[in-house]
């Protein structure tokens, strides 16, 4: 761990509405008899983050009473619904004033994505100006790790359920990535055929 990684924050959401799951919450899925959420909590901390935020929405009380979640931030995001890039907007207003200054960004329903893929990306914070992202192959993926110079142009164009997608697009040519395809499987928990990725 660089003597820098201690200054970004795990930036988790897990809001989601598992609307194609029969409208079961993601984050209280479970994978090896705990919920998803707290797989990748876990994870964000394993990898050196100086704190974990966590927006929750779908089901959030329930969330908050099943999971263990201690030592955590829980963000609250009301309007969960519109997708994840309210999520990632709710997330990033969180943050100003605790003294972080980057935010790796991963998501409660990619379980395949650990520590080990999470603590590489980090490694690559250099500053308030870091972008990184992994990569599979090539193709970038996430944990993204966005520096607080560009939280406030991530919220600006962060709508629908494309979260950072445009502001990366744009800014592609500054974009550190992270290859993690030998650490971590970048598949997503997103229909009933997706369960059978859970054990």
């Amino acid at each position: 761990m660089n003597e820098t990684t201690g200054l970004v924050a795990g930036l988790l959401l897990a809001a989601g509405g598992g609307r194609r799951l029969g409208g079961r919450p993601k984050a209280l899925l479970r994978h090896h008899g705990r919920p998803l959420v707290e797989h990748a909590a876990d994870a964000l901390r394993g990898a050196g983050c100086a704190r974990v935020h966590i927006v929750l929405g779908a089901h959030a009380e329930e969330v908050r009473a099943r999971a263990a979640l201690g030592g955590c931030v829980l963000v609250d995001n009301p309007g969960w619904e519109r997708g994840m890039g309210s999520s990632l907007r709710a997330g990033l207003a969180s943050l100003p004033g605790t003294g972080v200054e980057g935010a790796l960004v991963a998501l409660v329903d990619q379980p395949g994505i650990g520590a080990g893929a999470m603590a590489r990306v980090l490694a690559a914070h250099r500053d308030r100006t870091t972008l990184a992202a992994a990569a599979y192959a090539g193709e970038r993926g996430h944990p993204v790790l966005l520096g607080a110079d560009h939280w406030a142009g991530v919220a600006a164009t962060a709508t629908g359920d494309r979260g950072a997608r445009a502001y990366l697009r744009a800014h592609g040519a500054g974009i550190t990535l992270v290859e993690c395809g030998d650490v971590a499987r970048p598949f997503d928990i997103d229909t009933e055929a997706d369960l059978e990725r859970l054990d």
